[in-house]
């Protein structure tokens, strides 16, 4: 067990101490009252015990003691189990809301080279493990320690010899729960990582069905799918036989105490050294001293798995974020002046991507990236909107280096349109406005520049149709045009557009062109396009290959070159010239 984990996860009770002292405060109450309980049985055997000698006043008097405590403990615990549950969730809440704000600052990097159901797994599975576990331990741990030391003090009081026999035996239990607690956490470890992987992997099918059926894949991903499934088993059945085991083994030794109890009782009151409800009453203590351990070793199996569920989620949040400028510059007036200055970046050590890169844009020009798969285009625009950082060189906007802005101001400057459109679940005017507060007007605006509208009002309910997950009640070719409407109307000084009409059919994206040259007038606009048809109007046009611009120029300037682009150009239409 991770002392350091678990000394963090209890720091995270801070803020709702209150409600830990009341739980111990009522479980003190509880364990008080329903210690008491054995004394009037015991009290009230001996009142019965004997031919004429039942005095039923005294007995009348001692149920109603009897039943009075088990009303007022049976009250306490019910207040145990609310305050520790208030406790618990608003712990499990706080860390989810820690973990999704993590989210949002970790690097691109770290996102993209760990699975999506990975992550998804520690937010949900892992911190619903650490609630279980919590839960388990403040309901049960500290009833389960309070009450065996209640019944020994009670049991010391009756019988001071018999309750040694008791004291002596019970290290035994707590050996063998210590023993198998600790050669659990590993095999509980093993098996979270292995739930995260499955989930990861699942996501990524469900995600994917389209291709893996188009492949006939189905069979192979249920080969990989039950290999994974397969070590979760294993691993499942070594953790749960070694938590299970505990249980069995502490009742063996807690039935030894029970049997050496009854046995010495026995004698003493033959002896005549202890009356029958003595001896009643100190079975049952001798009984509840003995349930306390059997919850006791759940409790470990449940906080096994929350301390090994911690430490997956801390591990997560320990992730260094974004780095963050503590005096951000910003711009005055954006003009779009931008300059890339020898830009060197690699994904992986070692293996330079992008080298010595130069660049200039004008306020307003449109700059068109193009090349092969794998040249460096949209890692360009990642370093633009400092998805990524570069290892050398810089980026200026109006002669202010990006890595000086804040992201979410540098960002903010940018409208968007990516190839992989993305919408959320929420009607089509919601998807358009995005958080923004808008006039319907300005969304029907925003929608009609980008020929939306039509498609639009031809739906059921309109502006108010609800977008299934990621839009899948919606074509790609719609998608993509409610994602350019959002763009359209957040109005941004720089344009960013990822083969933003490469869903469109041929009609539609001559509409959209218009609307783009509309909408791009006296913006800098950075243009990555594979249909090479859609930027002969641009200033400039970039042709990367292998991370360094290999021609450079205006679309008639580049063919009469002859060159990369030329062929590119020409390879694309199927024409010689």
């Amino acid at each position: 067990m991770d002392i350091k984990t678990m000394k963090r996860l209890i720091s995270f009770c801070k803020p709702y101490l209150k409600y830990l002292f009341m739980a111990l405060m009522f479980s003190a109450l509880q364990i008080i009252f329903t210690l008491l309980i054995p004394v009037f049985i015991g009290q009230a055997v001996d009142h019965i015990i004997g031919k004429g000698l039942v005095d039923f006043d005294l007995l009348v008097w001692k149920i109603i003691l009897i039943a009075g405590s088990v009303g007022i403990a049976e009250i306490f615990d019910w207040l145990v189990v609310r305050t520790s549950n208030m406790m618990t969730y608003s712990i499990t809440k706080d860390l989810r809301t820690q973990l999704f704000s993590k989210y949002s600052t970790l690097p691109l990097r770290y996102i993209d080279s760990h699975a999506h159901g990975d992550l998804m797994s520690r937010m949900i599975n892992d911190i619903d493990l650490i609630g279980d576990g919590l839960l388990q331990g403040f309901t049960h741990l500290f009833s389960g320690v309070a009450t065996i030391v209640g019944t020994i003090g009670f049991m010391l009081y009756i019988n001071v010899p018999i309750a040694m026999i008791v004291i002596i035996l019970t290290p035994l239990s707590l050996v063998v729960a210590t023993v198998i607690a600790n050669k659990t956490y590993k095999f509980f470890q093993e098996q979270l990582a292995l739930r995260g992987e499955l989930s990861g992997y699942v996501e990524e099918m469900i995600g994917n069905q389209k291709v893996v059926k188009a492949f006939g894949y189905e069979d192979e991903n249920q080969v990989r799918f039950e290999e994974i499934n397969h070590r979760l088993y294993l691993s499942g059945v070594k953790s749960q036989f070694l938590g299970a085991l505990a249980n069995p083994s502490t009742r063996v030794v807690n039935s030894i105490v029970y049997a050496s109890v009854c046995l010495a009782g026995a004698l003493y009151v033959v002896a005549g050294n202890m009356s029958v409800g003595a001896l009643s009453s100190f079975l049952s203590y001798a009984n509840q001293y003995t349930k306390p351990f059997n919850e006791i070793s759940n409790v470990f199996t449940e906080l096994q798995t929350a301390f090994a569920s911690a430490a997956r989620v801390f591990k997560l949040l320990d992730t260094s974020s974004e780095d963050i400028v503590l005096q951000p510059q910003t711009i005055e007036r954006v003009k779009g002046h931008i300059q890339i200055q020898n830009l060197s970046f690699a994904y992986e050590e070692g293996q330079s991507l992008i080298e010595n890169l130069n660049v200039e844009a004008q306020p307003g020009q449109t700059v068109a990236i193009v090349g092969p798969t794998g040249c460096g285009k949209t890692t360009l625009i990642n370093l633009l909107m400092r998805f990524y950082d570069p290892l050398k060189g810089q980026i200026l906007i109006d002669g202010v280096n990006t890595q000086s802005m804040d992201r979410e101001y540098l960002r903010g400057l940018y409208g968007m349109v990516l190839q992989d459109s993305w919408l959320f679940s929420g009607t089509i005017k919601e998807n358009i406005a995005y958080g923004r507060e808008v006039a319907e007007e300005e969304i029907v605006e925003a929608a009609q520049s980008a020929h939306a509208h039509k498609f639009i009002m031809q739906l059921k309910d309109g502006y108010d149709t609800l977008v299934s997950e990621d839009g899948g009640n919606l074509s790609q070719g719609q998608k993509q045009l409610l994602c350019i409407a959002r763009i359209m109307l957040m109005k941004p000084p720089m344009l960013i557009l990822d083969e933003a009409t490469s869903s469109i059919d041929t009609r539609t994206e001559k509409q959209i062109q218009d609307a783009f040259d509309t909408m791009m007038q006296g913006r800098t606009t950075f243009i990555v396009a594979h249909r090479l048809s859609t930027i002969q109007k641009a200033d400039q046009i970039l042709v990367m290959d292998h991370g360094h611009i290999i021609e450079q120029g205006k679309h008639h300037e580049l063919l009469e070159k002859k060159g990369f682009y030329h062929h590119l150009y020409y390879s694309q239409f199927d024409l010689k010239n």
